[in-house]
């Protein structure tokens, strides 16, 4: 095997490696996205009454304060009219 076709050969599994890189990026944005499209729809569940358990307690408090605190320094707040659904989401913690 020729200098070059060693070059050519690194270069694809180059490119090989890259493209897998680049679709595991993508499936992390897609399911970041997924959790956070369920999270909006259990705090309307909640909000609406819908759904009820504990452990949703503190976090809808928090989003509550935050969505305030957005409200009162003039912000936007992360509903359904204002979510830009072109920005990446958050990642999940």
């Amino acid at each position: 095997m020729g200098l070059l076709d060693k070059a050519k050969q690194a270069a694809e599994q180059a490119a090989s490696k890259a493209k897998e890189g680049v679709e595991d990026v993508q499936t992390k944005r897609e399911l970041s996205q997924a959790y956070t499209d369920l999270g909006k729809a259990t705090y309307e569940l909640v909000g609406s009454g819908e759904v009820s358990n504990p452990r949703f307690d503190a976090t809808v408090a928090k989003i509550k304060a935050l969505t305030e605190k957005l409200a009162d320094a003039g912000g936007s707040t992360t509903s359904d009219d204002s979510y830009d659904s072109s920005q990446p989401p958050a990642m999940p913690v």
